[in-house]
C-alpha cells in the first residue's frame, strides 16, 4: 500500500500539502490499471485525506481541513468501519477549538464519545474524550453547561482513577481542570475539599519539593483568604513560601510575590497575636535569664 512518510519529512507545509493531492492521485491511477483493489484505495483514501487535514489545520484553512474529515467519515461509512471514525471527529473538534469556536467542537466531541464508550466503557480513549467534553462545556459561556461539565469532568476522573490510579500524573491534572472549573463557578469549598485531599497523591507522585505541591497549596491559600481564614491561610501560603524558596530562590518573582502575601497575613490582628503569644510562650522564664547572667560573671543586682 502507498505510503506517505515521504510527504512528512518535507519542510514547507505547502509541499507537504502538494505531495498528499499527487499521492491521491497516484492511488487513483493505479486503481484505474488494477494495481489495487477499491478497498485498498478507500483505505489509502482515508489516510491520505485525514493526513491532509492536519496539514491544512497546521496551515488555518479550517474549512478545507473540516472538508477533508468529512470525506474521511463517508469513506468509512462505506468501508462499514465506524469505530475509526473516532479519531476524526476528535480532529474536527481540534480544528474547530483551534478557531475559537468551543461550541462547535461538542457535537463531534459527543459523537467520539459515544464511539469509544460502546468499544471499551472504561477505557482511556472515553476518558480522555469525556475529558474534552467537560472542558468545551465550561468554556461555553452558558450557565446551564455547568452542570453537564461537571458530570463529564466526573465521569473522566471515575475512568482515570479506575484505569491509571489516583496518584496518576494524568489523573491528578484532571483533578486539577476540575478544580478550576469548581472555583470558577462559586463551589470553593469543594474546591479546597479536594484540593487538600490531593496533596498526599501529588507529593507521592511529583514529591514534597515540587511546583505541583507550591500551586496546590498557594491555591488552597488562595481560598482561605478569600474566605476570612487569615490563621489558616497563613499556615498555608507559609507552607507554600518554604517549598518555592528551595525551587525557586528567595528572589524568584513566584517566591517574592508569595513572601508579600506571607507578609501582610502576618500583620493581621489574629496571626500577629497569635505569634505574639508563641514568643511569650517560648521566651525563658526570668530566673533562668537571671541565673544563666550569674553564671556568667553577673554581680546579679537590679536597680
Amino acid at each position: 500500500m502507498l505510503t506517505l512518510q515521504y510527504s512528512l519529512s518535507i519542510s514547507t507545509l505547502e509541499e507537504s500539502a502538494s505531495n498528499h493531492l499527487k499521492a491521491e492521485r497516484i492511488v487513483g491511477e493505479l486503481h484505474q490499471l488494477g494495481g489495487i483493489s477499491e478497498e485498498q484505495k478507500m483505505k489509502t483514501e482515508v489516510e491520505i485525506s485525514t493526513s491532509l487535514s492536519r496539514v491544512y489545520q497546521q496551515q488555518g484553512q479550517s474549512e478545507e481541513a473540516l472538508r477533508q474529515c468529512n470525506r474521511c467519515l463517508e469513506l468509512l461509512e462505506v468501508l462499514e468501519r465506524p469505530g475509526q471514525a473516532c479519531s476524526i471527529y476528535q480532529d474536527m473538534a481540534s480544528i474547530e477549538q483551534a478557531q475559537g469556536r468551543a461550541d462547535k467542537a461538542i457535537e463531534p466531541l459527543s459523537k467520539a464519545h459515544a464511539i469509544a464508550l460502546s468499544q471499551s466503557p472504561r477505557g482511556l480513549d472515553g476518558a480522555h474524550i469525556a475529558h474534552c467534553l467537560a472542558l468545551a462545556y465550561s468554556t461555553v459561556a452558558e450557565p446551564l453547561h455547568n452542570e453537564t461539565a461537571a458530570h463529564y469532568f466526573e465521569e473522566s476522573l471515575r475512568a482515570y482513577r479506575s484505569s491509571l490510579g489516583p496518584q496518576d500524573a494524568v489523573t491528578l491534572n484532571v483533578q486539577d481542570d476540575y478544580c478550576h472549573f469548581l472555583l470558577l463557578t462559586g463551589q470553593q469549598e469543594r474546591f479546597v475539599e479536594i484540593q487538600r485531599e490531593s496533596l498526599h497523591l501529588k507529593r507521592e507522585t511529583f514529591g514534597d519539593l515540587s511546583p505541583e505541591v507550591a500551586d496546590t497549596l498557594q491555591l488552597i491559600g488562595g481560598v482561605e483568604m478569600t474566605q476570612g481564614q487569615v490563621k489558616q491561610a497563613h499556615v498555608t501560603m507559609t507552607k507554600c513560601l518554604d517549598i518555592q524558596c528551595i525551587l525557586y530562590g528567595p528572589q524568584h518573582k513566584k517566591t517574592r510575590a508569595t513572601q508579600n502575601t506571607v507578609d501582610m497575613l502576618a500583620q493581621a490582628p489574629e496571626v500577629a497575636g497569635k505569634q505574639r503569644d508563641r514568643n511569650l510562650k517560648t521566651r525563658p522564664p526570668f530566673c533562668a535569664v537571671l541565673s544563666s547572667y550569674r553564671r556568667a560573671g553577673g554581680n546579679g543586682n537590679i536597680s
